[in-house]
């Protein structure tokens, strides 16, 4: 069973917005690949402490992208993330994922942080579906990965009302939300 982190709601609360940073790959990265995912079954859950939801799913089977694009669709059940390949064949642990958007829940969260891996040998994972209504926020929103201080990767996406995507939110059979 393969293990793929992905976020439900993961954040310190209360920090405020922080300005989007520039998309970065560092020469430690072999491949980085962009993309939005149908939400895949899971099989159980990790905690991830100092989240909202306190957890991260696990799932067997990696699913493929939907689309190669930045361009997301704020519909349950979608997910967006990053395919990517360390160059040391041994891969990289400790790994922290950082997930900055626009303010989120009551305490107006706009950074979520999980811990991940990234493999040597082929393609990680590591993504964010939309679970809950709340969300569902249009705006510009970026996922890190780091080790310490050193940006592994960091890649911006934009996720935006279902209607101005209408072919994605419909791929993964969700057409009745954009009515």
């Amino acid at each position: 069973m393969k293990h793929v982190f992905f976020a439900v709601l993961l954040a310190p609360i209360g920090l405020a917005a922080q300005t989007q940073l520039p998309d970065v790959v560092s020469d430690q990265m072999a491949s980085v690949e962009a993309g939005v995912i149908c939400a895949p079954e899971t099989t159980g859950e990790l905690e991830a402490p100092g989240t909202i939801a306190g957890t991260t799913h696990l799932i067997a089977e990696e699913p493929p992208f939907i689309a190669v694009t930045r361009r997301v669709p704020a519909v349950l059940g979608v997910g967006f993330g990053i395919k990517s390949r360390s160059v040391d064949v041994v891969g990289l642990n400790g790994v922290t994922m950082t997930v900055t958007h626009p303010p989120m829940g009551d305490d107006a969260v706009t950074t979520q942080t999980f811990e991940t891996v990234i493999r040597g040998t082929d393609p990680s994972l590591t993504f964010y579906q939309f679970d809950f209504d709340y969300e569902l926020l249009p705006g510009t929103w970026q996922m890190q990965a780091s080790i310490g201080d050193n940006v592994l990767y960091r890649t911006t996406f934009e996720v935006l009302p279902a209607a101005l995507v209408p072919e994605l939110a419909a791929a993964c059979g969700f057409e009745d939300m954009l009515s």
